[in-house]
């Protein structure tokens, strides 16, 4: 049942007068709070997916506005759809730009803030739209035969750039003519000569992910804007065979036009056949004309390098780097290299966390940074001259900010919120201290209010405990909804992935620990020795080691969480966890039998060893497990499941999709052979159309029944 407000309440008396004042009478007496906790529900998967999800604020260059995407969940059409929304930044005149049923996203503001750029897929394809911010109908800029993507506006406006998968050497018409032509064939074989064979969730065909440049009219014209008005878009990287952005996940941060507008640095790893096992992504400069092939800016590191953003006055790039090729966990600190060809310095050598983005002060004296910090992901500034660092917004987790004019803008979600929309005045942090929680910002939109205020959530509390090794480790706790301390509880132990990775204060839409609270549970996830936000050497100390530190810390955190909350019932405990959580789970089934009622394991290895042999991002293995299978062939072994599922007895749940190339659906399967052999109480929950996660509203709504029904089954009885 939805909440109603009493405005609503009192709204359905009518017409009678009589039943309003009664009504009004029992509130002002106190009862309209006991009919508003009466209808509030507990939180389920429904209100997970029902949430708006905001993303990629957008500040206006005056810093008065800011646009943002929201992310509503159709149930019907079982997917999402997104729009793009404005709001003031003094918290007024919130409304929605778009309403098109078609996607519309990576919304980009014009030079002088009289327009914004934007993809919409409203066309049939995704393309590239402006619409004015003063009203009026969208336009479209671009009607290219491909999809395009990852949309970046110039300085000055004369330009606008964007991505389309094409064959390297090949115009997007050719492209799409060759597509039409195999489409037609009746044979539907493909020959490799080189990995990748299929990444992510995807069979690769010799497409590129290339980045196009547009001159467009508009800011920089008399004339108005229409599809494809002005000269073709230009392919900068037509010979490279290599991608920008980074894939899958990399975005428009990954490119930047340069302050003048004549020039382009983007992100790709152009490495040749080595692309499965190297971490070599470079820095490229390519002129917007094409007139010279990309140039690399970054050769002499063999590491990670990527997100370039151009200081204000021009004089200065500053990009993210790591230093150790083949590692993906390794740290991001921020370099500052004078541009073009001047000499380059690290800005966080002191600084142990990883930077995640990059964004000027107005003025070039700070760089503001969201990275992990201790379960959190804390927003930083940083003193460009010393690198010294103060906190902003501690608490929470950021999920996109932006600076322009004396403004900043953020999006925040905590573990009993989505993500909401929160600025301030550029002078005003100057004044916070150093922890900093964002207390002093004024929230600029509350989309999700009621729909939080229907449901009842469980308190969430961070604690610690001495792990492995007497080392400190953090951890989260969310109480059962309507908690009573008189009772004793069953428990949900949740194992995040990675394994460098966190479970954070963050509201998140696969594995969120108030389902379990709204289904009676109390919920308990600790950060073992690997995961991200508590300085690198914490994150590096389980190379080699998978089956070690992280079972030690989640032993220890368990005993913890039982010493620390005697309401939980340590004899009705169920361990979930996906993806190294998912091999964790299997790594417990035989080296912790008999502590768990049942466990749930999405996406988890079985056999170690040969998961190196088909997985697709090689360079993953190779490091975590010290080497290749065939140059040491111990250390994978060593962290081998399969080496112990002879003392395998606790019932568990597998779940797998068809489509997760980095865990395929073989592992899965022979872990759901092994039980069923053995005679041990399973199930197998087969997605044909989900990757390495579940995304389908509807596929999410038939796990988290499965999940719930699983472990009400084992442990929710006495």
């Amino acid at each position: 049942m939805q909440f109603e407000s009493i405005e609503t309440l009192c709204e359905r008396a009518r017409p009678s007068v009589g039943g309003v004042f009664i009504l009004c009478l029992l509130v002002a007496c106190g009862f309209g709070r006991e009919v508003e906790a009466q209808s509030r529900h507990p939180f389920s998967v429904h209100d997970m997916l029902a949430m708006d999800r905001i993303s990629d604020p957008q500040l206006s260059p005056n810093g008065k506005h800011v646009a943002f995407v929201v992310r509503e969940t159709d149930l019907k059409a079982n997917r999402g759809r997104t729009d793009l929304w404005l709001v003031s930044t003094d918290g007024t005149g919130l409304r929605r730009l778009t309403s098109h049923p078609e996607a519309d996203s990576n919304p980009r503001w014009s030079p002088d803030g009289g327009s914004l750029w934007f993809l919409s897929s409203r066309s049939g394809s995704s393309q590239v739209w402006k619409n004015a911010f003063d009203g009026g109908e969208a336009r479209q800029v671009t009607d290219e035969p491909l999809d395009v993507g990852n949309l970046v506006v110039s300085p000055g406006g004369r330009h606008i750039a964007y991505t389309m998968e094409v064959f390297p050497g090949s115009s997007p018409a050719d492209t799409k003519k060759t597509l039409d032509e195999q489409e037609k064939r009746k044979a539907t074989g493909r020959v490799y000569d080189r990995l990748f064979v299929r990444h992510w969730d995807t069979w690769e065909d010799g497409r590129r992910s290339h980045l196009f440049v547009k001159e467009v009219v508009g800011e920089a014209h008399p004339t108005a804007v229409a599809k494809n008005a002005g000269p073709a878009a230009i392919d900068v990287m037509r010979d490279m065979d290599a991608d920008t952005p980074s894939q899958p996940f990399g975005g428009p941060e990954e490119v930047a036009f340069t302050p003048d507008g004549s020039g382009i640095v983007f992100t790709a790893k152009d490495v040749g056949r080595e692309e499965a096992w190297s971490t070599d992504f470079d820095l490229y400069y390519a002129p917007v004309d094409g007139s010279s092939p990309p140039r690399c800016l970054t050769d002499e590191n063999k590491a990670w390098d990527t997100h370039p953003v151009f200081s204000p006055d021009g004089k200065t790039l500053a990009y993210l780097a790591m230093s150790r090729p083949g590692y993906e966990s390794d740290q991001f600190r921020i370099v500052l290299q004078e541009w073009p060809r001047g000499s380059r310095r690290v800005l966080t050598e002191d600084w142990d966390r990883s930077a995640s983005s990059i964004v000027w002060s107005p003025d070039g004296t700070r760089i503001f940074t969201v990275a992990q910090n201790t379960g959190q992901d804390s927003l930083f500034a940083l003193d460009v001259k010393d690198g010294k660092t103060r906190t902003i917004v501690k608490q929470g987790t950021i999920h996109g900010f932006d600076i322009a004019s004396d403004q900043i803008v953020y999006a925040l979600s905590n573990l009993r919120s989505p993500a909401e929309l929160y600025g301030m005045p550029l002078d005003q942090w100057q004044r916070q201290t150093q922890s900093a929680d964002g207390g002093r910002a004024t929230q600029l939109t509350d989309l999700n209010a009621r729909k939080i205020a229907a449901a009842r959530m469980g308190d969430d509390e961070q604690f610690s405990f001495l792990g492995w090794n007497d080392e400190t480790v953090f951890a989260y706790m969310v109480k059962p909804v309507d908690f009573d301390p008189a009772k004793r509880y069953p428990l949900a132990f949740l194992i995040h992935g990675g394994p460098q990775g966190s479970f954070g204060n963050v509201f998140h839409y696969r594995w969120n620990p108030q389902v379990y609270a709204g289904a009676g549970y109390a919920a308990v996830m600790v950060d073992f020795h690997g995961s991200t936000g508590y300085g690198q050497a914490f994150t590096d100390s389980i190379c080699g080691d998978w089956g070690g530190k992280p079972l030690v810390d989640l032993q220890k955190g368990l005993a913890a969480a039982l010493e620390r909350y005697p309401w939980m019932d340590g004899d009705r405990v169920a361990a979930l966890g996906a993806s190294y959580g998912g091999y964790m789970i299997n790594w417990i089934a035989g080296r912790w039998p008999d502590r768990f009622r049942c466990l749930v394991n999405h996406d988890g290895n079985l056999g170690e060893r040969f998961a190196y042999f088909d997985t697709e991002e090689l360079w993953f293995p190779e490091w975590d497990h010290r080497g290749t299978p065939w140059d040491n062939p111990d250390s994978y072994e060593e962290q081998n499941p399969l080496r112990f599922v002879g003392s395998w007895k606790t019932p568990m749940l597998v779940i797998h999709g068809e489509q997760d190339f980095r865990i395929p659906i073989s592992q899965g399967l022979a872990t759901f052979n092994v039980l069923q052999r053995r005679g041990i109480p399973s199930r197998l929950l087969y997605f044909p159309d989900e990757n390495h996660w579940v995304l389908k509203p509807h596929n999410s709504i038939l796990w988290h029944e499965t999940v719930l029904a699983w472990l009400d089954h084992w442990v929710k009885k006495p």
